[in-house]
This record gives structure tokens, C-alpha cells and sequence, in this order.
């Protein structure tokens, strides 16, 4: 084993000597990373092969790859890529085939390789990639469709694009997903085989034999495509995304009358197969938009026209929806209604008369799914939210008691009442604050089934958004010494991960409201209430350097405790700590050896190396 290695590092000799003689890495950096590779090689040789070795391996190659093109972009030196660059990736190509072929199950280990080769290696290489995976993860639809994706839109083949969905729908013959995907590829191939004709003609060139058949330019395969997938795949849903992936295309028009004819034909004639279904019903209201007025309504005056015919439309379109709220009474049905009546109500219009009918529709829409019972608890939050921006402070009160009456339990519901409450200035928000945390404190005894232990543990969890909201109010409403009770509270109830945030928010008020002295009174206070979050820290040094006597012990003392904390996976605080000693005016730059092993100590893995890389970057800089 070991002259194999001692072979494969002297095959990195000539690029590791390009790279010192033109000026990409020192003697020094040659020298660890032949130590490196020897380390990386010796893992991938032994006995006992570990993907995890076979993934640092090429994670590390791939780091250097970077590093060299930082390094050739700084110096402005292009040359002896194939020396260098191709070298590394033709390695890390065998590399991969001995991983792929050792472990041919890990579809992540293939996508990684895939990846790489299309940000490194050539076109060629890649199709012989998607062949060798293909062979063996033929039961995947999403890697058939990427490789015809990558065929069409890269290597501008349609054929081989076309072979793979057909080799793909001998596997899958009744997958919805690559039935589309085809489809819309031969819509695409269809368009550029348009604009080609149209450059020639526009050229007047000779273009010899080259001849575009009619059928093709108008879509013809993408059709034959439809009619054979809508007799396998019998969904509305599908249908429907058919149509929507042909409206994409504006030589279409004919094929997507067609596909429209025949959904409403499906929609109408044979009810019993689709009107269960809310897309259908929701793509059949929303066609209503784009239908020209009937003949025999009235034709709106000039200086209306526009604004009477998109309102005409809407109405249209909300018949149907009530229609379909009449005929099927579920969550989604209505979901749908009301979606449409906000995403118009969205819409900018100079048209104050329009604007009043939407949001009047709109509210219509929330009431029916409200009375049918139907109306899920952010719908809740949707239509109160709405009735605050427009000021109907009474009844964004009575939609939120309506919604906590249903869901009494939900801190999203609280939360609406809440914020209807502190709009509306009032004098009782403290007090239903107090009565949200008693209400969704759950009980708990001495014997506790596992299922309620693990409520209990996440309902504080889940009420954070309350406290937040609580302190953010109090901030504005009560005195500091109020807030600050709030924030003590809080931290004493909210543990785990969610605690980070609320630390994080006490930290930014102390500091806005009492300055660098409060700051550092709750840093203090907090330092040993685990766990924290990188900012809890930086905020603290920034503080820190925002002060006129800007004192180096506090930055070492921050420092010192956010790499305790993270200093065996943040590389970037290691370096701040030393640029902290080389650049303020009371650092000691000969402490920075000693950072920098310490930091070599604690960093693992990549975390390691990329400190590495950014330190060599700086110390570059500072010649």
C-alpha cells in the first residue's frame, strides 16, 4: 500500500511545482498539503474503506480548487490550467468512480458527483456520469428528468433529451412528473426550432436542405404527448398543469384551446369525476378572467372601460367560486375562494369603487367558509389582519375571539387577539398576556404519559412568539422596569433552542434602552445561561467598539467566551481575534502565534482547513 501511495503523490509532483514557481503557494503550503494528501490518500487505500474518507478527500481537493482560483484571480495569472486545475479534477473524478462504484445505493454521493462534474469537468464526462447512474437508480423519476434537463438546456440535445423520457416512461409509465416535464421539453423544442426559422429568414440565408415541418413548429409532439398521458392519468390536477405548462408558450394557443375544451368538456359531461376536486373548480373560476364580456351585456362607457370589464370578470369568477363553495364544502374549496378574493384585492388599482367591491368580496368570502365552519386557523389570522389595515377595529376583535373560541389552544390565535388589542390602545393587553401563558401552561402531575412530557417540554417552546411579542409591547407601553420583567421572565421559561432568540432581543434592548453599561449588565447576567447563538457575542464586541474608549480586555473577554462556546466550528472568530490584536491600538500582535494553534487545536475537519486558507489570505494582505 505504501508504494501505491508514494506513487500517487509523486503524480502530484509537476502541478504542486507549477504552483510554487508561478507564485500560487509558498514552499511552506506545498509542504502541507503533500502532508495532507498523504494523510487523505492512506485512508482511501486501506482495507477498510469509510465514505466518509472518500467524501474529505474530495471535499479537500475541491477546497484547493478554490483556493487556486482566488489565488490566480489576485495575481491576474491564467495560465497552466492544464497542468494544475485538470489535474486535480481528473483525480477527483477517479476518486468519485471508486465511491460511486463502492457505495451505488447513496444517491446523494451520485448527485455530488454530478455536481462537480458540471462545475468542473466537461459535457462528455457528465453524460457518462448520468448513463452510470441512471443504470442504477432507474426507479427515481427526478434523476431521469435532471439528466434530460441537463441535455436539453446545456448540451442543447433534444434527441437525447427525448430518448431519456422515453427510456424513462418504460420505467415509470404512470408518473404525472415526467409526463410534464416532456411535455413542456417539447414545447421548448418546438419554440427554438421557431426562432431558428425565423433568424434564417430573417438573415435570408440558404439554409439547403434544413427543413421545419409544420407540425413540429405548432406543437404537434407535445400534443401526441397530452393525449397519450390524459388517457393514463386520469386527474383533474394533471390536466389542469398541462394547460398551465402550454399558457407558457404563445404559439400554443391552439393546443391550449384544445387541452381547455376537452378539461371543461371532462368538467361538465362527466361531473361525478371531477367536481370533487378544487383545482378543477379553481382553475375553471379563474379562466373567467380571461374571457372577453358576453355580447349581450352592456358595454361599458369610455373612461370606464377598462376598470367595468376587469370588475365584470371578478363577479364571474366569484359566481363560480360560490358555486363550487354550494357544491363541494371543504377546507381547500374554500381556501381557494379566498386566496383568489386576496391575491386580486392585492392588485393596484387607481380605482377606488374597484377596490371597495374586492375587499367587500374578499370579506364575503372569509364569512361564508367562517359560517360553514371551514376556516383554518391562519385564515383566522388572514382576515383580522386585514380588517386592522382597514381600521374595523370591532370587527378584527370579534373574528379574533371567534378563532379562539375554536382554537383555544393555538398561540397563533392569542397572538391575533393580542395585536387587535394593543391597535385598538387597549387599557386590558397586560392582563390577557398574563392570561395566554396561564391558559397554555399545560398541567402536569407527579405521573406524566410521554406524550404530555413532550408537550410540556415544547409548550414554552411554542409560546415564545408570545413573550416576544409581550416585550416588544411592554417596550413601548411600560416603563424599563417593566420590559426588563418581562425579558426575566421570559428567559426563565423558554430553555432549549428558542431561548437563543429571546437572548439575543435582550441583549438589543438592554442596549438601546440603558446603552453599553445595561448591555454588559445583562451580558453578564446571561453569560452561563446556555445555550447561545454566534450574534449573542459579535453584538457584544460591536457594542464594545462602538464606545469612544474602546477597552481590549472586554474584546478578549468576549472573544475568549464565544470561542469556548464555538470555537471548534467558527473559523471566522479565530480570525477576528486576531486581526482584533494586529489592528487595535492596545493589541499585542505577538499574541497572535498563539491564537492561531489554539485555533489549530480546536477547528475540525473543514472548519480546519478553511481557517487555513483564510489566514494564508491575510497574511498575503499584510505584505
Amino acid at each position: 500500500m505504501a508504494e501505491i501511495i508514494q506513487e500517487r503523490i509523486e503524480d502530484r509532483l509537476p502541478e504542486l511545482q507549477q504552483l510554487e514557481r508561478i507564485g500560487l503557494f509558498s514552499r511552506a503550503e506545498i509542504k502541507a498539503i503533500i502532508k495532507k494528501a498523504s494523510d487523505l490518500e492512506y485512508r482511501i487505500q486501506r482495507r477498510t474503506l469509510f465514505k466518509e474518507d472518500f467524501i474529505n478527500y474530495v471535499q479537500y481537493e475541491i477546497n484547493l480548487l478554490e483556493l487556486i482560483q482566488r489565488r490566480r484571480v489576485r495575481i491576474g495569472y491564467s495560465f497552466k490550467k492544464d497542468e494544475i486545475e485538470n489535474s486535480i479534477v481528473h483525480r477527483v473524478q477517479g476518486v468519485f468512480r471508486r465511491a460511486s462504484a463502492k457505495w451505488k445505493d447513496d444517491v446523494q454521493l451520485w448527485l455530488s458527483y454530478v455536481v462537480f462534474c458540471k462545475k468542473w469537468a466537461t459535457k462528455v464526462q457528465l453524460s457518462k456520469v448520468f448513463s452510470a447512474m441512471l443504470a442504477i437508480h432507474s426507479n427515481k423519476p427526478a434523476l431521469w428528468i435532471m439528466a434530460a434537463k441537463w441535455e436539453m438546456e446545456d448540451r442543447l440535445s433534444s434527441e437525447s433529451a427525448r430518448q431519456l423520457f422515453l427510456r424513462a416512461l418504460r420505467f415509470h409509465p404512470e408518473c404525472p412528473k415526467l409526463y410534464q416535464e416532456y411535455f413542456r421539453m417539447e414545447l421548448m423544442h418546438a419554440e427554438k426550432l421557431r426562432k431558428e426559422k425565423q433568424e434564417f429568414e430573417k438573415a435570408k440565408m440558404d439554409v439547403g436542405n434544413l427543413e421545419y415541418a409544420e407540425e413540429i413548429l405548432m406543437g404537434e409532439l407535445a400534443r401526441i404527448i397530452y393525449k397519450n398521458s390524459v388517457n393514463i392519468i386520469k386527474s383533474a390536477e394533471f390536466h389542469v398543469s398541462l394547460l398551465s405548462i402550454a399558457q407558457l408558450f404563445d404559439f400554443a394557443k391552439d393546443l391550449q384551446r384544445e387541452i381547455y375544451d376537452e378539461l371543461m368538456s371532462v368538467f361538465f359531461s362527466l361531473q361525478a369525476l371531477h367536481t370533487d376536486d378544487p383545482l378543477t373548480w379553481d382553475y375553471v373560476a379563474r379562466r373567467e378572467l380571461e374571457i372577453e364580456s358576453q355580447p349581450g351585456e352592456e358595454p361599458p362607457t369610455a373612461k370606464q372601460t377598462k376598470v367595468a370589464e376587469v370588475g365584470r370578470r371578478e363577479e364571474r369568477c366569484c359566481a363560480v367560486y360560490e358555486e363550487a363553495v354550494k357544491t363541494l364544502r371543504t377546507e381547500a374549496m374554500c381556501k381557494c375562494y379566498i386566496n383568489f378574493c386576496m391575491e386580486r384585492f392585492a392588485k393596484k388599482t387607481s380605482s377606488r369603487l374597484l377596490r371597495e367591491k374586492r375587499l367587500e368580496r374578499t370579506m364575503v368570502a372569509f364569512r361564508k367558509a367562517h359560517d360553514l365552519k371551514l376556516l383554518p386557523e391562519f385564515q383566522y389570522k388572514q382576515w383580522s389582519e386585514l380588517l386592522l389595515r382597514h381600521d374595523f377595529l370591532t370587527e378584527a376583535l370579534e373574528v379574533a375571539g371567534a378563532g379562539m373560541e375554536l382554537f383555544p389552544g393555538s398561540v397563533m390565535m392569542w397572538q391575533v387577539k393580542l395585536q387587535v388589542l394593543i391597535a385598538s390602545k387597549s387599557p386590558d393587553v397586560a392582563m390577557l398576556f398574563e392570561e395566554a401563558f396561564v391558559h397554555l401552561k399545560p398541567q402536569h402531575s407527579a405521573k406524566m404519559s410521554f406524550s404530555n412530557f413532550f408537550f410540556f417540554l415544547t409548550c414554552e417552546q411554542i409560546c415564545l412568539p408570545l413573550w416576544i411579542s409581550w416585550a416588544e409591547w411592554s417596550e413601548g407601553a411600560k416603563s424599563q422596569e417593566d420590559t426588563e420583567a418581562i425579558f426575566k421572565k421570559a428567559v426563565l421559561a423558554v430553555t432549549g433552542g428558542d431561548s437563543v432568540t429571546l437572548k439575543d432581543k435582550y441583549l438589543d434592548w438592554a442596549y438601546r434602552s440603558g446603552g453599553y453599561k445595561k448591555a454588559r449588565a445583562v451580558f453578564k447576567s446571561l453569560q452561563e445561561s446556555r445555550p447561545f447563538s454566534v450574534d449573542f457575542f459579535r453584538k457584544m464586541i460591536q457594542f464594545e467598539k462602538e464606545q469612544e474608549s474602546c477597552k481590549i480586555a472586554n474584546l478578549r473577554e468576549y472573544y475568549e467566551r464565544a470561542l469556548r462556546e464555538f470555537g471548534s466550528v467558527d473559523s471566522d472568530l479565530w480570525m477576528d481575534y486576531i486581526k482584533e490584536e494586529l489592528n487595535h491600538p492596545l493589541g499585542r500582535p505577538e499574541h497572535c502565534g498563539q491564537i492561531y494553534w489554539r485555533a489549530m487545536k480546536m477547528l475540525q475537519g473543514e472548519s480546519a482547513e478553511l481557517f487555513v486558507a483564510k489566514h494564508a489570505v491575510h497574511q498575503a494582505g499584510q505584505l
